[in-house]
């Protein structure tokens, strides 16, 4: 692995980061609704090169604060759907492209999420897909708040919308279900996906209709399919090529926090090797599990602190201790401080 892919790999926010191409369509939204966008830009500071760049990417609590900061200027909190309405294949990059000319809705939708990872990259995990059962899932990012409803209506929404794009269809879905409750809007939901939708779901999804799935696609080119999903998987193996086993372990332990430690057993398990294997191999990296979990617990609590107002209970769940005296302990042992007096320390600083 080159220098250059060590410092760019240690440099992104442990929370995740996402694609610019998604940030236009925010911004393309929050226009349609009055909002001014340049200046919008300008507080979080957007310039145009960036916006413009196909590889810029910006942090999840930074994108999730520029969307609370759309909603809140033009007064409609239901943003997310009309940032859905208004997405195209392409805003996903080739995913996109290589999606919409697969044979199929099923095949287009299959091929977009598979390649999430190119222009999404979340700690909370990966948007998964059931052939079987025809649903989308969009993995969970609790608590909910008023910074990341949004982000759960664009996602399914944007997944909406490629499907009738690809089918010229309106009516794609038998359901929607969507974890966080209900907040009053929805009779909003219900007639934008045009199916029930429930509130308060054990899980964020999309259940597609039997004829829509099978449905061919409008765009369907197999040659090109073909092309673009060579290049998708070139892509895939060129973001994981400089994966190291320890990599790999803090990229499936965040998932699995959410209240409880995830043991080497359940690791290897997932990894599909033997425990012993597991420890061998990151001895050869110079790491052990323990100490992979205290280093990744340590990045995401810094980030989560600097880059979000989640309550210090919520944060103590998410990295999996057994109680918020637990994290205070260890928040304590990695910075010198408590994570109370960091977070002031760090608005006094911004306020400065």
């Amino acid at each position: 692995m080159s220098t250059q892919s060590t410092d760019a790999r240690q440099s992104r926010n442990s929370l995740g980061d996402i694609s610019v191409l998604y940030v236009s369509v925010l911004m393309r939204a929050a226009a349609a609704e009055g909002a001014d966008t340049t200046e919008l830009a300008s507080h979080f500071q957007l310039d145009r090169q960036t916006l413009t760049s196909p590889a810029a990417r910006i942090s999840i609590p930074r994108f999730m604060r520029l969307g609370h900061a759309a909603i809140s200027e033009t007064g409609n909190p239901a943003l997310g759907l009309r940032m859905g309405a208004l997405s195209r294949p392409v805003d996903a990059g080739i995913a996109g492209l290589a999606g919409e000319t697969a044979g199929t809705a099923g095949a287009a939708i299959s091929t977009l999420i598979r390649y999430a990872l190119l222009t999404s990259r979340n700690s909370r995990g990966n948007p998964t897909i059931r052939p079987e059962t025809r649903q989308v899932q969009f993995y969970s990012i609790r608590p909910y708040n008023g910074f990341n409803y949004f982000v759960v209506d664009s996602v399914l929404a944007a997944w909406t919308q490629f499907l009738r794009n690809v089918t010229g269809r309106y009516e794609v879905l038998e359901k929607v279900t969507i974890e966080y409750p209900a907040i009053g809007l929805d009779e909003v939901f219900e007639s934008w996906f045009r199916c029930p939708v429930h509130f308060g779901a054990p899980a964020n999804s999309l259940t597609v209709r039997r004829d829509i799935w099978q449905s061919p696609s409008l765009q369907a080119q197999p040659a090109m399919h073909e092309k673009l999903s060579e290049l998708c998987e070139r892509e895939m193996q060129q973001i994981r090529r400089g994966w190291t086993t320890g990599d790999r372990v803090k990229n499936l332990l965040t998932p699995l926090f959410r209240g409880e430690t995830p043991g080497l057993e359940t690791i290897a398990m997932k990894l599909g090797i033997t425990p012993w294997t597991l420890q061998r191999q990151l001895a050869a990296e110079g790491t052990g599990f323990r100490e992979l979990v205290d280093d990744t617990r340590k990045s995401l609590a810094r980030d989560y602190i600097r880059e979000t107002d989640t309550s210090l209970a919520e944060i103590a769940w998410l990295l999996g201790f057994a109680n918020p005296a637990a994290f205070h302990k260890a928040y304590r042992r990695w910075f010198n401080l408590s994570p109370g007096e960091h977070r002031k320390r760090i608005r006094h600083s911004r306020g400065a």
